[in-house]
């Protein structure tokens, strides 16, 4: 009974030596941030009205990508409580697709000097979303036939282990296929990176590219469809029901398989979605190109709440701002955005592991 006793009060002692702990490192970090910011914005004044408007524009730009990828870790982690690391390059896939759709069409002449991405712009463009959308789609579709199903009923730390070894294997079947080389996608003349409105600020002139809002509004436009598929339609109630209870939405007549299957099927078009768009606005396509994006948008999903897709969107967004302020908020190198995105991971996973708005990772789904 003493030894009962004397253990409870030595965990008791731990755990509140340990928020003792999180409560110093969180003061800290806050101490930290509030000094750099009050260096940068009113000592050093190093960057003016515009350059904070280009960054919060480029911010804006890639967080509405890392939520279009995030929505795939979370529709995934929600329905077979997973986390699908290879679905960086199911994106990377969708880019590629983009790099050789609009290369043909560049190569298919309407005129002699005139190609067919640029006399049909609008039908290039349209095409292009569906080939990518299709090649990823297929590619989540076939993962998880030949990867995930066989290992559903595994310890969870296996599927995990595939979904490690699943990336891996993309990448170098991707190098092999199409190279290592750096690929320049050929936009549509409409589309022309670097292009966009013009807008004064402070004496600077401002772009907003043409490539960067069409990236933005698709992308939460394609959200939007999402999450109303998901909240209103037949297909979307049995995948909150597998979700809740595989075995209960089985008995209720529910095909969790062809659930399942569907669920991989949107998430790789979402994610082909974003290698497109990566594609129009970047521009460089290579066999490593969803690796970085696919862990920040990872990052995203925790940060909004993993299993939550308006959480997912929210991270998505919250993070590509942080990540493009950054540096210029802290005073720091711009080349070290990386750090700043993981660091605000290791930051959210020991503060609150839930995210901003969704569920405790531990907490096992029946």
């Amino acid at each position: 009974m003493n030894d009962s006793l004397r253990k409870i009060s030595k965990n008791r002692k731990i755990a509140q030596a340990l928020r003792f702990a999180r409560v110093l490192l969180g003061a800290a970090i806050i101490i930290f941030i509030v000094y750099r910011l009050y260096q940068v914005l009113f000592i050093q004044q190093e960057y003016g009205p515009e350059t904070w408007t280009r960054l919060l524009i480029a911010g804006l730009i890639i967080g509405g990508v890392y939520a279009l990828i995030a929505i795939g870790y979370t529709l995934v982690y929600g329905i077979l409580f997973m986390i699908n690391f290879a679905h960086g390059e199911v994106m990377m896939l969708g880019a590629y697709a983009c790099f050789f759709a609009l290369e043909a069409f560049k190569a298919i002449k309407v005129k002699p000097d005139l190609s067919f991405s640029n006399a049909y712009p609008v039908v290039a463009i349209l095409i292009t979303f569906i080939i990518g959308m299709g090649v990823s789609a297929s590619s989540g579709y076939f993962l998880e036939k030949i990867a995930y199903r066989p290992l559903r009923k595994a310890p969870r730390l296996v599927p995990l282990i595939g979904a490690i070894g699943a990336s891996i294997f993309l990448q170098n079947a991707a190098q092999l296929l199409f190279s290592p080389q750096l690929r320049d996608v050929a936009n549509p003349d409409i589309l022309l990176r670097g292009s966009g409105w013009k807008v004064l600020i402070n004496g600077s002139t401002v772009v907003i590219p043409y490539t960067g809002v069409f990236t933005f509004v698709l992308s939460f436009l394609l959200l939007g469809g999402l999450y109303l598929m998901v909240q209103k339609t037949s297909f979307g109630r049995a995948m909150r029901a597998v979700a809740l209870d595989k075995k209960t939405a089985a008995l209720m007549g529910i095909d969790v398989d062809k659930t399942i299957s569907r669920t991989f099927l949107i998430s790789g078009a979402l994610a082909g979605a974003a290698g497109v768009m990566w594609g129009l606005h970047n521009g460089l396509v290579y066999y490593f190109v969803g690796f970085i994006p696919g862990i920040k948008a990872f990052t995203a999903a925790v940060l909004g709440g993993i299993g939550n897709l308006p959480g997912a969107m929210l991270g998505g967004l919250f993070l590509g701002v942080i990540e493009s302020l950054g540096p210029a908020a802290l005073g720091i190198d711009f080349q070290l955005k990386d750090v700043i995105a993981f660091a605000l991971l290791i930051i959210i996973l020991i503060f609150r592991p839930s995210g901003l708005l969704g569920e405790v990772l531990a907490e096992e789904k029946v």
